[in-house]
């Protein structure tokens, strides 16, 4: 059976993090009130007292009257058709804990751009297990889109994926607008793996960067990290896909280069020479690549896909291999 979105359907944010503080503010912007669950105090008092995040894009102002944030996470839900979650997929299971509230009416869209630690899942598929939900009630809203531009109106090409388009167009509807480009897919397999694919290959560039490669090499990682991400693809989920849009090939691309990455810093740093622990106690975001990494080698026991620049991020992470043999060795595997 369809699972159809209401023309007037309420949507709701879970988190409040920066990328969860940004898209409340799309959302604000069209005029319609959100449903914002906050479980942080300090956030949460300044939000209903001042319209500001505190702790993320603070010069976001928000007003009062189409924002309704909340730390009673049953009544942010209960009274939303569409549920954004938007908080670190590593959080994901500590966010929703408090949550008793059937989801059997509602529509998820997930966020997130990570696998969910110890289930070795994507967001989507977790949903779909945990709370026993069918994929036509489970989207995504992704595409290269740093939260710092997405606030401030860069412009910024963003990709909503649904099984069913009229639903996607629906949701797209909630954000359009501004300095915001829409496109629409049906691969939620394809583009959820890519955009979590894309955070272990920024992590492997900012390795190389941190120990002195240039840019002449770096094109020759980042296009074998599109290739490695395609091929993973198409062995695990073959699909008539177009991974060079933006949604894949972009997602990756901005990732890789862009000085707002986490996951390209906390490479830079390893490469500089910090130790693994030492470089995420100094990140003060969570870079899901670090997650990423552990759980997409698991799933690719299943796969067998020949993976050369994931396996050397996963060695660097968590076998403590040397950053700069790995990535000498890798040198001689990639065209």
């Amino acid at each position: 059976m369809e699972y159809k979105i209401g023309s007037d359907a309420r949507c709701a944010v879970i988190g409040y993090g920066s990328w969860a503080t940004a898209l409340v503010g799309l959302l604000a912007a069209n005029g319609r009130r959100v449903g914002w669950y906050v479980r942080n105090p300090e956030v949460l008092e300044l939000l209903r007292s001042e319209g500001r995040n505190p702790r993320y894009l603070s010069d976001l102002e928000f007003d009062p009257s189409v924002i309704a944030p909340s730390d009673d996470l049953n009544a942010v839900v209960r009274d939303a058709e569409v549920v954004i979650l938007a908080t670190p997929s590593a959080y994901l299971k500590d966010f929703l804990a408090p949550l008793s509230v059937s989801l059997k009416d509602k529509f998820i869209v997930s966020a997130i751009k990570g696998i969910v630690p110890g289930d070795y899942q994507t967001v989507v598929e977790y949903i779909h297990d945990r709370y026993d939900l069918s994929y036509k009630q489970l989207g995504l809203f992704t595409g290269p889109s740093h939260a710092e531009e997405v606030s401030r109106g860069k412009l910024s090409y963003l990709t909503v994926v649904c099984t069913d388009l009229d639903n996607a167009h629906l949701i797209g509807s909630r954000f359009a607008g501004g300095n915001i480009r829409l496109s629409y897919s049906t691969d939620l397999y394809g583009i959820e793996y890519a955009a979590i694919l894309k955070n272990i290959y920024a992590l492997a560039v900012g390795l190389a960067v941190g120990l002195g490669y240039g840019d002449n090499f770096l094109a020759v990682l980042i296009a074998n990290s599109a290739g490695e991400m395609t091929r993973f693809l198409e062995e695990s989920y073959p699909d008539r896909r177009n991974t060079q849009v933006s949604a894949y090939l972009g997602d990756l691309l901005v990732t890789c280069y862009s000085n707002y990455s986490r996951n390209r810093r906390l490479g830079l740093l390893i490469g500089h020479g910090c130790t693994v622990k030492s470089a995420l106690n100094e990140m003060t975001m969570v870079a899901e690549g670090y997650f990423a990494a552990d759980c997409i080698r698991h799933i690719n026991t299943r796969h067998r896909v020949e993976m050369p620049i994931a396996e050397m991020v996963y060695r660097v992470l968590y076998e403590r291999a040397s950053a700069r043999k790995e990535m000498q060795e890798l040198t001689t595997k990639l065209i």
